[in-house]
């Protein structure tokens, strides 16, 4: 009896011995699972931290366009102050020698040419070296000048009296005080503007230098003079 509970109490020991030792390997198994799962979560962290750099770093190569960084098609201002004819719009400011002139316009009836100098008799010291052209066609007279370095002539003054030359917003010799003003809100009489008196309407942009005038005479338009102030 004493020799089977003897053995008895062996084959306890051993089952607790292996059930022990199971544990012990389980327990061994169980950093390198651990250090594994850790790996793969700095991974994913990583990540997770790699994806805002990466759009921070586009974003940052993306520069915002600022309002006035990116040049305008001519300028607003003085395409306003042009006519049109036959699909042609000759503004101030616009360089126009004899050839193109002749394109756009056709011969002129008369062509004058005269160069500033000190002693002609005009007292215009600050053009002195400037040559200024004049071309004449009938109801249109057009000025223009250019600087002694020789750079392209400009267009400077414009005069209109034939109604076959409108002005860009469509207003020509002829038309009516009221139509003007509908055309051009922004502009003002200079006298008193009565109907049956002559007077001038005036279309001056902001800088002064560049004007457009409009000569009235029984409530219409008789004349149109477009210029620009030479320095």
């Amino acid at each position: 009896m004493k020799l089977i509970n003897k053995a008895t109490g062996v084959i306890v020991l051993g089952a607790l011995l292996t059930v022990a030792l199971a544990g012990c390997q389980s327990n061994d198994a169980t950093p390198p699972a651990t250090g594994q799962n850790t790996a793969n979560e700095q991974s994913k962290g990583e990540g997770a931290t790699n994806a805002p750099a990466s759009e921070s770093s586009e974003e940052k190569g993306t520069e915002a366009i600022k309002e006035g960084s990116m040049e305008k098609e001519g300028n607003v201002v003085l395409k306003e102050l042009a006519f049109v004819y036959n699909e042609h719009t000759i503004a101030i400011s616009d360089t126009a020698n004899e050839d193109q002139m002749e394109q756009m316009l056709g011969k002129p009836d008369n062509l004058k040419s005269h160069t500033y100098s000190a002693d002609d008799g005009t007292n215009m010291d600050t053009l002195i070296g400037f040559t200024e052209k004049v071309y004449t066609y009938p109801g249109l007279e057009i000025k223009t000048i250019s600087i002694p370095e020789g750079k392209q002539d400009s267009i400077f003054h414009i005069e209109i009296t034939d109604p076959k030359y409108a002005t860009v917003r469509n207003i020509k010799a002829g038309d009516s005080l009221d139509t003007l003003k509908n055309a051009y809100p922004e502009g003002k009489l200079l006298g008193d503007g009565a109907p049956n008196e002559e007077d001038d309407f005036r279309y001056e942009p902001s800088n002064y230098v560049d004007v457009m005038s409009f000569h009235i005479k029984d409530a219409k338009v008789e004349s149109i003079q477009i210029y620009s102030l030479l320095d």
